[in-house]
């Protein structure tokens, strides 16, 4: 079976997983924030000397992709690239917001026909949202959704939804009175991973470590420096 190891670091959050197929070997996590540079490097090395195996016996590297934090997925995604490049392995890319679906499927598994729909936070009473079914295969892709009173109306009342992901906060209490809909709070985590990694492992659906960016759902602005003498 083929060691893959899984990273993520698109929100606060920063995890890391080590997987043989899908059974999880090893695995690490922090919900501090702003503390993915220093303790992503220490969380992989920790992973690796717990499954008793050295980088080279890696098969691949999984990275959550975004949407996301912009600084988190780059750090997230430079070092699976750095990885990937130095060990001569492939490169695996999972949309975040799958990784959340992923959590709140393992939590409930939820009845064939329910659609699962992860929300990640994008400011004010705007969320990235997705639809995947109970086999986490994608029904429809991401998109950035303002929340009003309405929103995702027409689909609960064709079948029931399983909301999750930091950004269900935003329309838990519009949607709650609807029969249709659930809520799972699950977050968002490396360990998720495993069973997406190994499918797109499986069917060599790898990335271009030279080429392939992270999504970052929105582009970057960088803020005007507020620095005396710089403007």
């Amino acid at each position: 079976m083929s060691y893959i190891l899984s990273i993520d670091t698109s929100t606060s959050i920063c995890s890391v997983a080590l997987s043989r197929g899908i059974e999880q070997v090893a695995f690490r996590e922090t919900a501090e924030g702003r503390s993915h540079a220093h303790i992503l490097m220490p969380f992989i090395e920790e992973v690796l000397k717990e499954g008793g195996i050295a980088p080279a016996q890696l098969e691949a590297v999984a990275v959550s992709m975004g949407p996301g934090s912009y600084t988190g997925l780059r750090i997230g995604v430079s070092t699976a690239k750095g990885l990937c490049y130095a060990l001569g392995i492939p490169f695996i890319a999972i949309p975040t917001l799958q990784i959340m679906a992923a959590g709140a499927v393992a939590a409930e598994a939820p009845a064939v026909g329910t659609l699962v729909c992860p929300m990640l936070d994008a400011r004010r009473m705007e969320v990235f949202s997705a639809l995947y079914d109970s086999n986490l295969q994608e029904a429809e892709p991401y998109s950035a959704k303002i929340i009003e009173a309405d929103s995702f109306r027409e689909l609960l009342d064709r079948q029931p939804v399983l909301f999750c992901g930091d950004g269900m906060a935003k329309c838990r209490d519009l949607l709650s009175g609807h029969p249709n809909a659930r809520f799972n709070t699950t977050p968002i985590s490396a360990r998720w991973m495993a069973p997406l990694a190994l499918r797109k492992f499986e069917s060599q659906q790898f990335e271009d470590v030279a080429y392939c960016e992270p999504d970052y759902g929105k582009a970057y602005i960088a803020a005007k420096p507020n620095v005396k003498g710089l403007h």
